[in-house]
C-alpha cells in the first residue's frame, strides 16, 4: 500500500533520529552494556523510534492542518467545513486539484473577459464609425442647403437626394443592429414550416433583378429543376439569408459577371444551398473573420457599396438558429461560394 505522505515523512524522520541516537549511544555502549544488557538496549531503540514517529506525525498533521485551514478560509471556492483535522494530511492532493481547477477557471475567465473587452472596444468603434459617416454626410448637405444652396432648385434636389441616401444607410445600420441584438440576446424564434426553396430563391432573384442589371450581373440557377424542392425552416429568416448572400454577390461580383444559386443533396436528411459568384474572391487571411460583425475585407470599397457590415453575421446567426451549418469557399481572383444546409421536408 502507498503510505500517506506524512507517514513517510514521519517514518524517515524517526529513522534518522533513531540512527542519530544509536550513533551517539554507541559511543557509550561499552559503558552501559554491562549494566543494562543487550535486550534493554534494543528495546530502548525500538521505543525511541516509536515515540519519535508519533511526535513527528502529530506535529506534521498539526502544521499542515493549520496551513490548510488558512488556505480554505482565504480561497472562496473551498468550504472550510469540508476540512477535518484527521484528514488534513490526505487532503493535499484534493486541495492541489481544487486549486488547479480554480486557477484554470480563473485563467479562462480572465481570457474571456479580455476577449470580450477587446470585442466591446472594436464593436463600439465600428458602430461609431458606421453611424458617424452617414450622419456627417447628411449634416454637411443640410448645412450647405441652409447656407443658401436651397434657393438653387438643381442643387437642392441633388443634395436632398444625397442626404436621403445617408439617412437610408443610417436606417439600414440601425435595423441590422436591432436584428442582431435580438438574435444574440433573445434568441431566434423560428416559425418552422414546409416551403419550396426554389420558389423562394426565384423571389429573391426578382427582388434584386434591377440591382443586378445596374452592374450587368446575371442571376440564375445552376440547372433546370424539374420538380419543386421542399424544405423545413422559417421561410422569412431563410429569405433573409438568401437576400444577404445574393446582395453580397452583386456588390462584390465583377461587372458582367454572374451569380449562380443551386440546391443539392447534402445527406439523407439535408439539402445544401449554394450561392456562387465569379467576383474578386477573398484572400485566405480574411476567411476566418468574415462572419464577424462589421468586419470588411476592403474598408473603402465596402463603404462605397453601402450596407451595415452586419449581413454575414446575421446570416450566421439565422443558419445556426436552425441547427444548420454555413460554409465558405473562396479563391482570390476567381470568386466565392457561400453555402448553408437546410432540413429536407419529409
Amino acid at each position: 500500500m502507498k503510505l500517506r505522505k506524512t507517514y513517510s515523512y514521519a517514518l524517515w524522520s524517526a529513522v534518522y533520529l533513531t540512527l542519530l541516537s544509536v550513533s551517539i549511544s554507541s559511543i557509550s555502549y561499552f559503558f552501559i552494556v554491562q549494566q543494562f544488557g543487550v535486550i534493554t538496549i534494543i528495546l530502548s531503540i525500538i521505543s525511541l523510534f516509536i515515540i519519535s514517529f508519533i511526535i513527528i506525525q502529530y506535529r506534521a498533521e498539526h502544521f499542515i492542518y493549520r496551513r490548510l485551514k488558512k488556505i480554505y478560509e482565504e480561497v472562496s471556492i473551498l468550504n472550510i467545513n469540508d476540512l477535518k483535522r484527521e484528514s488534513a494530511t490526505t487532503d493535499i492532493d484534493k486541495l492541489s486539484k481544487s486549486m488547479q481547477k480554480f486557477v484554470e477557471g480563473k485563467r479562462l475567465e480572465i481570457k474571456n473577459l479580455t476577449e470580450r473587452d477587446s470585442f466591446r472596444r472594436d464593436f463600439l468603434g465600428n458602430v461609431a464609425h458606421e453611424l458617424k459617416t452617414p450622419l456627417f454626410t447628411v449634416q454637411g448637405y443640410i448645412l450647405t442647403l441652409m447656407e443658401g444652396a436651397i434657393n438653387d432648385k438643381q442643387i437642392r434636389m441633388k443634395y436632398l437626394d444625397r442626404a436621403n441616401k445617408g439617412v437610408e444607410r443610417l436606417v439600414a445600420v440601425i435595423k441590422d443592429l436591432d436584428m442582431i441584438a435580438k438574435l444574440e440576446i433573445e434568441g431566434t424564434k423560428l416559425n418552422i414550416e414546409v416551403f419550396n426553396i426554389l420558389e423562394l430563391i426565384q423571389n429573391v432573384f426578382d427582388l434584386f433583378e434591377m440591382k443586378a442589371k445596374k452592374r450587368n450581373i446575371s442571376l440564375k440557377f445552376d440547372r433546370v429543376y424539374e420538380f419543386p424542392v421542399f424544405v423545413k425552416g422559417d421561410i422569412e429568416k431563410i429569405e433573409q439569408v438568401l437576400i444577404n448572400l445574393v446582395v453580397n454577390s452583386i456588390k462584390y461580383g465583377k461587372p458582367n459577371g454572374k451569380t449562380i444559386v443551386g440546391v443539392d443533396d447534402f445527406n439523407d436528411k439535408k439539402f445544401i444551398v449554394k450561392v456562387i459568384d465569379n467576383g474578386e474572391g477573398i484572400k485566405k487571411e480574411h476567411l476566418t473573420r468574415l462572419f464577424q460583425r462589421f468586419y470588411r475585407v476592403d474598408q473603402s470599397r465596402s463603404r462605397d457599396q453601402g450596407g451595415s457590415g452586419l449581413g454575414l453575421s446575421i446570416v450566421k446567426h439565422i443558419v445556426e438558429a436552425h441547427d444548420e451549418n454555413i460554409y465558405l469557399k473562396s479563391v482570390y481572383g476567381k470568386g466565392s461560394e457561400f453555402s448553408f444546409t437546410i432540413e429536407k421536408a419529409r
